[in-house]
């Protein structure tokens, strides 16, 4: 049975009586992608409700038009399906609750606890005082509930400028709390709202919207992240004057990930400056972007479990997170043979115009994925790297009179370097031993190296994207005076290979098909594929990082 501090609590509500069955939401707003951060509260939420049999909701907090968009809404629910979860019933919007909300601060006016201010929001800053000195009382703060009343019916009703007024909580502009000296409720502003259109003109806050929003729903557990804290005694504070449904809000600590930031505006900042392609540009630690990547949705979900959950922030280093990726396409993705950087080989002694089909194993991991026929021809490509004319020590794959095994196919040896009148080499000259095939030499001489290899008759052309960190610094956040986090971006993190030879298995791939291509690391078929030519992302290389610092510590 899992356990954390989270689901402790929630056990001793339900064996206290306090709920009888518990009740979740996934509150996300509509202005960005999710990222890895949000996939750590979706697999909380839903997965409480799971274990608990309980239900979980998935609610937008559409209550800031200016930066809400429906194409983030689709995107959100495409994600929360990928990873494997479904909501309770439809999804619901705070923007459902925009009547019962206004009803609510009635009420609040009605009982001289709301009022309406025509401070500016730079007046309301200065008023609200520091941390270390208490705030000053509005001077509008004392108006009568019948002034307050017929104020905010005139903001509904478009009667004032955006801007000119707000509802405020009337609270203690003393409180040691910042967020309890007189937050502002309601805001005036003129946007079109992508689900209510021009009917409004006020918008509540978040902060107001919070807690009356799980109310309404009957949420009896609001899971949030830790810098909420501060605020959960301003949403009891509005609750407990309401006489409502009371959810019991805990918090735990957000994730930070290395070489990754985690804040929607800086996502943002990233998507507009033209640092990557957009939101789901495989550098990025959207969601989106992962699915194209290619990440596994289980990988994502292992990771979210492995990581726990606490009440202290810290950062998980992300080859964690890759350690994960790794060991669920080990178990899933086939096996196939890609040269990205191709150099052609001439098997002198192989008959011209035979074609053998060499059987090849599909995943070594998963017996039931079978194999499949590789075809073997007098003229293959091996990767440029797999050669090297004058050997330096401890290099052990092809070289002039030397031996090495290709993969499922024979022994060949370098016999003659063919050059261009640059002294580049374009060609190689080699024979192959027909005894070998598919093993070892019958007399027991030994190769120290294996390499992969496709025929050049056969080979399908791809474009191949090979991806590193986007940041070049664990935090990119630490930037010097005058920098930007922009600026540790990783100029490097993306090289694009445009001559790649594939296996003729690969000539039918759709986008988001993930195989191993042997020797080089996981790689996912892309959108940009075409009729012809395949493009693939790489997901990851095969090296375990995670693995090796748990083997040796270091």
């Amino acid at each position: 049975m899992k356990t954390d501090f989270v689901r402790e609590i929630i056990r001793e509500d339900l064996e206290k009586g306090i709920y009888k069955k518990i009740h979740t939401r996934f509150p996300p707003e509509p202005n960005g992608c999710l990222h890895i951060g949000h996939a750590k509260a979706i697999c909380l939420n839903f997965s409480l409700a799971e274990e608990f049999q309980g239900l979980c909701n998935l609610r937008f907090d559409d209550t800031n038009p200016a930066r809400e968009e429906t194409e983030y809404v689709d995107s959100i629910k495409e994600d929360i399906r990928w990873l494997g979860f479904q909501w309770n019933g439809s999804e619901l919007y705070a923007s459902d609750y925009f009547e019962k909300l206004y009803e609510y601060a009635v009420i609040l006016i009605k009982k001289g606890r709301a009022y309406v201010c025509d401070l500016s929001p730079e007046e309301i800053r200065i008023y609200r005082g520091t941390l270390t000195e208490p705030g000053k009382n509005s001077p509008f703060r004392e108006r009568t509930v019948e002034e307050n009343l017929r104020l905010f019916a005139g903001m509904r009703e478009g009667k004032h400028p955006d801007g000119s007024k707000v509802l405020r909580a009337k609270i203690n502009m003393a409180s040691p709390n910042l967020n309890m000296r007189d937050p502002v409720m309601y805001r005036i502003l003129r946007s079109f709202h992508h689900r209510t259109g021009n009917k409004w003109c006020i918008y509540p806050t978040y902060d107001w919207a919070h807690g009356e929003c799980d109310s309404i729903e009957g949420i009896t557990h609001s899971i949030c992240s830790l810098e909420f804290e501060d605020h959960r005694p301003l949403y009891n504070w509005f609750i407990e004057e309401l006489g409502i449904h009371h959810s019991r809000q805990i918090e735990f600590a957000r994730l930070n990930l290395t070489y990754t930031v985690m804040s929607k505006r800086r996502l943002l900042e990233l998507v507009k400056g033209g640092y990557v392609e957009g939101w789901d540009d495989p550098r990025m630690p959207t969601l989106c972007g992962m699915r194209r990547r290619g990440y596994p949705p289980q990988a994502i979900r292992n990771f979210c479990s492995a990581i726990g959950v606490a009440k202290t922030d810290s950062t998980v280093d992300i080859s964690l997170l890759e350690h994960f990726v790794r060991e669920e396409l080990n178990m899933k993705a086939l096996r196939v043979m890609t040269v990205l950087n191709p150099l052609k080989v001439v098997i002198e002694n192989y008959p011209e115009g035979k074609t053998e089909l060499l059987e090849a194993v599909n995943n070594p991991e998963d017996p039931s994925a079978g194999t499949r026929e590789v075809p073997f021809s007098r003229e293959l490509y091996i990767e440029r790297e797999d050669f090297m004319e004058i050997p330096v020590p401890r290099f052990y794959r092809l070289s002039l009179g030397k031996e090495v095994r290709l993969r499922y196919a024979y022994f060949i040896k370098c016999e003659r370097v063919i050059k261009d009148s640059e002294g580049n080499i374009t060609e190689l000259r080699c024979t192959y031993d027909p005894s070998t095939r598919g093993g070892d030499a019958p007399d027991g001489r030994k190769v120290k190296a294996t390499i992969h290899w496709v025929s050049a008759q056969h080979s399908v052309p791809a474009t191949v994207r090979l991806y590193e960190h986007l940041f070049t610094k664990e935090n990119p956040m630490d930037c010097a005076d005058g920098e930007s986090f922009s600026d540790n971006i990783n100029s490097g993190s993306l090289k694009i290979l445009d001559n790649c030879m594939m296996e003729p298995s690969l000539s039918r791939v759709k986008p988001g098909d993930t195989y191993q291509f042997e020797r080089l690391g996981y790689f996912c078929a892309d959108r940009d594929s075409a009729s012809g030519k395949a493009v693939f992302n790489r997901t990851i290389t095969l090296r375990d990082a995670w693995a090796r610092i748990q083997k040796t510590g270091s």
